[in-house]
């Protein structure tokens, strides 16, 4: 039966979008064509971690390029877990999708004589990357939220955080595969909404919130999965978590990125005494993957015992600087470094989920009636480790697969009342207006956070995921009679999201005995071909761990 707190009349809708990012607000404009679309967003329509991409997106554009070694750089640097059909598919269509980007308004940086400036990041063999100087995902966010706003066909709820999915039956009980989502239970400014849909589109994004560490915005802590964890739905690849190797050291200006472009312009990682290092670890230097970055800055910190390295691109010209990287160079400046003459203090931080929801390229999952799209979804396209830039062109990819499939198969709504009972999740009725509670929800989510920092990060190992393993039972005992007890509020829900996708991604990299891509143990610090396969976890049957 409905879970008493969705009491509500529910607002009934063609489609249900979670999410106001690229992936998102793309499909919202597709779908519209066909359907009536309701976007809930947690904050407001841009605050999405699209918002905050500085790169751009990867398309073969170049006469001197082409989709095929577009491809086998995707390959490469997954480290032999890229689904080759899905990367072959996605990568051909990239130059399309740019143009869409465009149609819609996207404005993206051309050179001298007209055509798009393309950029160079690690992993490429070639300049492929459109960009809007540094602010690539700002301008892509600009151009789909205006848009959006334009579509009488879209409503927007901003403010709004899914809690749960509507299902037709208790997910605990029922495989996914014989249930059906139904639409979703949404927190609106503190008021519990149930949302009838014919369809539910997760566009969440990422969880880089689960780390105390990261590049991503305050939204990005995994709901849309954990959702789908607690619906029975099975998570594929999340031991695989990108650290991006340059996030700013500086307490004034944290989590801000810098960008990998500005590595791709010549910029040198230099340790405290101003050597270069990153040769004596990869022969690609600073254009290496991503990974490869990122461990050679982590094992360089542990060598010396400093807290960060220098990014230096001193050598070139203050105004080549501004004009390629005006919003770092500002925002460097406005914290006292100039980046024309200072080195900058960078750090590794989580940064991308190479890992999410299983789902196949149209973003279709175990359960009817739910797809996920985006970040929050796993394809097989990024394997163990993503190509910079790749993950704007996903996002493109799968919300227009999505959409097309869903124009052969969505029925128009009816107007009845929403039928099913909520997923895994009961929630209380009190008030959370103690204190003393609020600490206790403040506690749970930093020890969440410093534990995945110090035990699951860059480099690894067995008895390190195993200790983190067992905290994180004891923290979900505690957060669990918090849920049993209390109204959800943000901080609460997003606390429970958190901890769900912190137990998956202890669990998945429990289960991959190899070192492969982002994922290093010291236990097993070679490739292992018996793992040369995805890993997937599902939370069903009274909330334990099943692995696959």
């Amino acid at each position: 039966m409905p879970n008493k707190n969705s009491a509500a009349e529910p607002i009934v809708t063609d489609i249900l979008v979670a999410g106001s990012g690229i992936a998102g607000l793309s499909f919202a404009l597709k779908a519209a064509d066909y359907a009536h679309v309701l976007v809930v967003t947690k904050k407001e329509l841009v605050e999405a971690n699209t918002n905050y991409a500085q790169g751009g997106l990867a398309a073969a554009l170049d006469a001197a390029d082409s989709a095929e070694r577009h491809v086998q750089d995707t390959i490469k640097c997954g480290d032999g877990l890229c689904e080759e059909p899905v990367a072959r598919q996605i990568v051909a269509e990239a130059p399309r999708f740019v143009r869409e980007l465009e149609a819609w308004g996207a404005r993206f940086t051309h050179g001298a004589a007209g055509a798009l400036d393309l950029g160079l990041e690690g992993g490429h063999s070639a300049r492929r990357i459109v960009h809007a100087k540094d602010f690539t995902g700002r301008e892509i966010e600009r151009a789909l939220v205006s848009a959006v706003r334009k579509n009488p066909r879209i409503k927007i709820m901003e403010n709004t955080l899914i809690l749960d999915l509507l299902l037709k039956a208790n997910p605990a009980q029922t495989p996914p595969a014989q249930n059906r989502a139904l639409g979703a239970v949404v927190l609106n400014q503190g008021v519990l909404l149930p949302v009838r849909a014919k369809r539910v589109v997760l566009a969440t994004g990422g969880a880089g919130k689960i780390y105390l560490y990261t590049t991503n915005p305050d939204i990005a802590t995994g709901d849309g999965m954990a959702i789908a964890w607690r619906a029975g739905v099975s998570l594929k690849n999340l031991e695989f978590v990108q650290f991006h190797p340059t996030c700013l050291y500086h307490p004034k200006l944290r989590n801000f990125l810098i960008s990998e472009a500005v590595r791709g312009e010549g910029a040198i990682l230099k340790n405290r005494r101003g050597k270069a290092f990153m040769k004596s670890y990869d022969a690609r230097g600073e254009l290496a993957p991503r990974d490869v970055v990122a461990r050679s800055i982590d094992a360089e910190l542990k060598k010396t015992g400093n807290e960060f390295v220098y990014l230096d691109i001193s050598h070139k010209s203050e105004s080549f600087l501004k004009n390629r990287f005006p919003n770092i160079f500002e925002r460097l400046l406005s914290v006292g470094i100039d980046m024309a003459k200072d080195p900058v203090p960078v750090v590794p931080a989580a940064h991308y989920f190479c890992g999410g929801v299983k789902a196949d390229v149209a973003g279709g999952t175990e359960l009817p009636g739910l797809y996920a799209i985006g970040e929050v979804a796993c394809t097989g396209l990024h394997g163990a480790n993503r190509l910079a830039s790749n993950s704007l062109l996903e996002a493109c990819a799968m919300a227009h697969y999505a959409a097309e499939a869903l124009r052969k198969e969505t029925p128009q709504t009816n107007g009845k009342a929403a039928v099913g009972v909520l997923s895994v999740t009961r929630w209380g009725e009190k008030t959370l207006a103690d204190s003393d509670v609020n600490t206790l929800i403040a506690h749970n989510w930093d020890e969440t956070r410093r534990l995945m920092a110090n035990y699951v990060g860059i480099v690894r190992s067995r008895d390190r995921l195993t200790r983190a393993a067992r905290r994180l039972a004891l923290i979900q005992v505690e957060v669990e009679e918090l849920v049993r007890t209390y109204a959800p509020n943000q901080d609460l829900a997003e606390l429970w999201n958190i901890l769900a996708l912190a137990q998956a991604v202890v669990a998945s990299g429990l289960l991959r005995k190899e070192s492969r891509g982002l994922h290093y143990m010291l236990d097993y610090p070679d490739k292992n071909p018996k793992f040369a396969k995805p890993m997937e976890v599902s939370w069903a049957h009274q909330g334990k761990i099943i692995a696959r």
